[in-house]
């Protein structure tokens, strides 16, 4: 199609990673096309072929028209098609509507809005198109670097995690629980500096995490009271929790009651700075690692819309 065609605007264009679906993405890719087929959904697809490719295909389809996106993999997947909404300067990102077809292993961002892990139904999801405009994170290291996440972020024992992840993805989401034990044996605290709402704490500490939505590492939940579009981000202290703590309260880690233990602190703001005294501490958003040492987290208001139930 020629560029700026007025066709694109109102079908969707799927950027597909085909690395994600457990090395079955060939039956699932048929499926998909069969059930968008069934409902009618007119699109245009392309496969990611290499890390973060996702952005350069969000661009040019951008400038060919499109206004609707479909992410079909994980969180990883849709983390980078957020990027390539939020660095692009063509038209508002609050014009464009992402829907998700959830093929990874943690799937973290879809549980906020209780989007099923099923392809019938989360493409039902999309052909309804029902939105709401989310709340986007943004990371600034060194004033240099901008990153965006549209679930929850974090450094410390946090990018350890992730980067640990790397070799235990294939177990999903008990593969977020190994990583999360092999850590806390392995993983030495920090001491950071955090300037938040006109404060400076000086803290060591675990982890310091940043939401827009409710959970991250398979299922986990950190975040106090979040909403995902009230233009507050929910940042969560994790300071001297141990692998007895851990154990001790599992179960709160994935019901959200954790928050509540003496060990952690949370706060609301629009924007805080974080200084690790270990300027190779790990940052990762979405669970992507984006860096490391300090950086700067503010928020936009309603940037994407979103299709939810």
């Amino acid at each position: 199609m020629s560029p700026m065609d007025p066709i694109n605007i109102n079908s969707w264009f799927i950027i597909a990673n085909p690395t994600s679906g457990n090395h079955n993405f060939s039956k699932l890719w048929k499926k998909i096309q069969q059930l968008l087929n069934e409902k009618k959904l007119v699109y245009s697809f392309a496969f990611t072929q290499f890390s973060k490719h996702e952005i350069e295909l969000v661009q040019k389809a951008i400038q060919q028209g499109f206004r609707n996106f479909i992410s079909v993999g994980g969180d990883g997947t849709l983390h980078q098609v957020v990027n390539g909404v939020m660095l692009q300067r063509y038209v508002k990102t609050s014009d464009i509507t992402i829907g998700v077809i959830p093929l990874g292993t943690g799937n973290d961002w879809i549980k906020t809005y209780k989007i099923p892990k099923n392809i019938l139904q989360s493409i039902n999801i999309i052909a309804q198109k029902k939105t709401i405009l989310q709340d986007i994170g943004v990371l600034k290291q060194n004033k240099l670097t901008t990153s965006y996440f549209n679930n929850v972020a974090g450094l410390g024992y946090d990018g350890y995690i992730v980067e640990k992840l790397k070799s235990l993805k294939k177990f999903g989401s008990i593969g977020y629980l190994l990583a999360g034990l092999y850590g806390f044996i392995f993983y030495k605290k920090e001491v950071f500096t955090i300037i938040i709402n006109h404060q400076t704490i000086k803290t060591k500490s675990l982890m310091i995490i940043f939401g827009v939505c409710k959970f991250s590492g398979g299922g986990m939940q950190f975040t106090k009271d979040v909403d995902s579009a009230d233009g507050l981000l929910d940042i969560t202290i994790v300071k001297n929790l141990t692998l007895f703590d851990m154990l001790c309260n599992i179960q709160k880690l994935y019901n959200g009651k954790i928050v509540q233990h003496p060990k952690i602190e949370t706060y609301q703001t629009k924007e805080l700075t974080v200084i690790p005294q270990n300027l190779k501490t790990l940052i990762q958003a979405d669970g992507e690692l984006i860096g490391a040492g300090s950086v700067s987290i503010s928020i936009i208001e309603k940037a994407i819309h979103f299709v939810v139930p």
